[in-house]
């Protein structure tokens, strides 16, 4: 018999025919690549399968003795949860209802024979640390204070040219920048 495990992940709020479009696709697919293909997804539903897929795998790797390069996804099954009931007003004083669907999503995972190697590696971005952030801002700091010399630099030039600055709504209006 083979190994296999399972993963559920519930009271997902999206309606269970979008999270159905995502799933199909991953069935049969090796772990590696089934990541890959959530990763590139511009669907909602996509980081949530694939938060559930680690997860699963991760299971996999401490809890049981399954060789996680071996992991096929057998079959990811979507099950439509409870429905939140709204309503939306409408004409001479109706109501048109409204169900704002939930989903179960549950993933099997099963250690197969027949798996080909990862053609790539899986890297993770690395968070940066708060020091360099702490560091970048007196850089914006030192340019906002170049702009504000810069600034002052061009009022000075004006003045020292004789042209002296008159205010006025024509003027305002005049010095717009059109669209």
């Amino acid at each position: 018999m083979k190994k296999q495990q399972v993963g559920k992940l519930r009271y997902v709020r999206i309606a269970p025919r979008k999270v159905r479009l995502v799933a199909k696709s991953l069935k049969g697919l090796p772990v590696w690549q089934a990541q890959s293909q959530l990763m590139q997804r511009s669907q909602r539903s996509a980081p949530q399968i694939l938060e559930l897929l680690k997860s699963t795998v991760a299971n996999a790797k401490n809890n049981t003795d399954i060789d996680v390069s071996r992991l096929v996804v057998k079959s990811v099954t979507v099950d439509g949860g409870p429905s939140l009931k709204r309503f939306l007003p409408r004409a001479q004083g109706n109501a048109t209802p409204i169900l704002k669907r939930m989903s179960h999503i549950t993933l099997t995972l099963e250690e197969s024979d027949s798996v080909k190697p990862a053609r790539f590696t899986m890297v993770a971005k690395e968070k940066k640390a708060k020091t360099e952030k702490k560091a970048a801002k007196p850089a914006k700091a030192e340019k906002a204070e170049e702009s504000k010399k810069k600034a002052e630099k061009k009022t000075t030039e004006t003045k020292a040219k004789g042209q002296k600055k008159s205010g006025g709504v024509v003027n305002k209006m005049f010095r717009r920048k059109s669209i």
